[in-house]
């Protein structure tokens, strides 16, 4: 305990140090735009509210961005990228995404799809032949309570949109405690130099989860769904998302990897004792490797990934670039799992409460069962990853915001905090 509180009282004063650094605003007043709806003093909250996140070691840093009408309302950075050089955080900082790294997967796959070189209902075994033989792991119960894992056909083949909406029955092995979970960790999938084709061949040789369509189960379905557009594309997963995406947006530092090493001055890091990404190691940009994660593997700047997010919130296009037409768009935010799709939802259902979910976005579908509901507006897209960061395009209101920081373990109670302020700061 006197070992945990001296690194932070050491980081904390490290970091009171610099505070924050205002990138849309001078220090206590916010330009908003004409046609917003902010209160400027309420905006104010979230900045008061991420000074103490850094003033109390709980985070390194962050950066804030709101843009409403296409117009930033509030747009801050706070504390350092890392507690060691102590170099603010800019636009420029770059940041793993981890699972927001699916979003930009899934758009990518949404073109491919519009091109028709992938169609939804196509089997996953017409691009890569070994998940023709994928079995179903069932959980056998004996008298005595051990279990066992008997494997079953599938009731029917796995697909593209099987994929894309977290159906696939294909999972991860590091949370829960299934027998398909444990078989996954005991599988070593992660072990040596592997590329998506490798990687998509050791998850065909472990068992589904659940039957194809059954049950949202979070994995690696992404991935697999990256290693289907690179057989029908030809070409490497990064090289279609530079075509298609990241070059029409111009996220010119949105990729896999950080070699250059001035540019890996500019990654932020968590505080000390907030560094278990669990798969973090695997997913560290630094090191030269064969695998593009498309689940959870890319890292990013907010100058980039508000090109991003706008695009989104336009419905497919930016700066007159058609990123997808309005009808590939709304296929992609139209909920697949909800009441009649066939699809069970357990603990880990992770879009939450209220929301459905598309083709690689979690839509707010109805208010939920909360009391009172969270903020927000129906039609509302989202997802986060492992690192904290997070975003919310919110049609209704015109609106996105885009949180970037790196903490695993502070990154739900500020999400929910942030999200909570935004609308409260909202003057409708």
């Amino acid at each position: 305990m006197i070992l945990r509180f001296g690194l932070r009282a050491f980081i904390c004063g490290a970091l009171l140090s610099f505070g924050t650094m205002s990138l849309a605003r001078a220090e206590g007043t916010y330009e908003i735009p004409a046609g917003a709806h902010f209160n400027r003093d309420k905006l104010g909250k979230i900045s008061e509210f991420f000074k103490n996140e850094v003033a109390t070691g709980k985070i390194a840093g962050a950066t804030v961005l709101i843009r409403q009408h296409g117009k930033p309302v509030y747009h801050e950075a706070f504390g350092v990228q890392d507690v060691v050089s102590k170099a603010p955080i800019t636009d420029k900082t770059i940041f793993r995404l981890f699972s927001m790294s699916k979003a930009i997967t899934s758009v990518a796959a949404m073109q491919l799809i519009e091109d028709g070189k992938i169609k939804l209902d196509d089997p996953v075994s017409k691009y890569i032949p070994s998940f023709a033989n994928v079995k179903v792991g069932v959980e056998k119960k004996a008298d005595d309570g051990t279990k066992s894992l008997e494997l079953v056909p599938p009731n029917r083949p796995m697909t593209v949109k099987d994929l894309m909406t977290h159906t696939s029955g294909v999972t991860y092995g590091f949370y829960g405690d299934t027998l398909v979970r444990k078989a996954y960790r005991d599988a070593n999938i992660y072990a040596g130099d592997f590329d998506l084709a490798e990687f998509a061949e050791r998850i065909a040789k472990l068992p589904l989860h659940n039957q194809p369509g059954a049950l949202w189960q979070y994995g690696h379905s992404t991935d697999i769904l990256a290693r289907v557009m690179e057989v029908a594309a030809g070409k490497p997963l990064l090289d279609i998302e530079r075509e298609t995406l990241l070059g029409p947006l111009g996220m010119v530092d949105t990729g896999f990897l950080v070699t250059d090493p001035e540019k890996q001055k500019l990654l932020a890091q968590p505080v000390p004792n907030d560094s278990d990404f669990r798969v973090g190691r695997i997913n560290d940009p630094t090191v030269v490797k064969k695998i593009q994660f498309a689940s959870g593997g890319m890292v990013t700047t907010m100058a980039d990934y508000e090109r991003f997010a706008q695009m989104l919130l336009n419905g497919g296009t930016l700066d007159g670039k058609t990123i997808l037409k309005p009808e590939t768009f709304k296929l992609m935010t139209t909920d697949q799992v909800g009441p009649g799709s066939g699809v069970d939802r357990d603990y880990f259902y992770f879009p939450g409460d209220g929301f459905g979910f598309g083709l690689g976005l979690a839509i707010r579908t109805d208010p939920g069962n909360a009391k009172p509901p969270p903020p927000g507006d129906l039609g509302e897209l989202k997802w986060d990853g492992a690192s904290g960061c997070y975003f919310v395009i919110d049609p209704k209101q015109d609106m996105f915001f885009v949180l970037l920081e790196q903490t695993p373990t502070e990154r739900q109670r500020i999400q929910r905090t942030l999200k909570q302020l935004v609308y409260e700061a909202m003057e409708n």
